[in-house]
């Protein structure tokens, strides 16, 4: 785990937490992945571009990691609502979301920011 480095205000920034190596994630598609009793989804779209968000749509629970991905769109395999990956919003009405999580690709692992959400 990295160490928490300073920001514009003088406070530790999050740090970095790694998560998941790159290789053991589905290509194009949802990866389940526990940490600290959070279940999370994620999503290696291409080279560079990882999303990580809850697991859990908040309609009725359903598996998010485990559904159809197009064009950075998650639909839950449950009832289908759809939530983009860059913003954790749901596509049919913004009240509609999931927790979206600051994440990146270092030394070929997912790495996140679980105390700084962005959203």
């Amino acid at each position: 785990m990295s160490e928490p480095s300073s920001n514009k205000t003088g406070l530790p920034e999050p740090a970095w937490i790694r998560l998941i190596r790159v290789a053991s994630c589905r290509s194009d598609a949802g990866t389940f992945v526990e940490r600290d009793g959070k279940e999370l989804g994620v999503f290696v779209l291409g080279p560079g571009q990882v999303f990580v968000i809850d697991n859990a749509c908040p309609h009725a629970g359903g598996n998010l990691s485990a559904g159809d991905v197009a064009e950075g769109v998650v639909t839950c395999p449950w009832h289908q609502w759809q939530f983009d990956l860059s913003t954790g919003v749901c596509t049919d009405s913004a009240a509609a979301r999931v927790q979206k999580y600051p994440a990146r690709i270092r030394d070929e692992w997912v790495e996140i920011q679980t105390s700084h959400p962005c959203n």
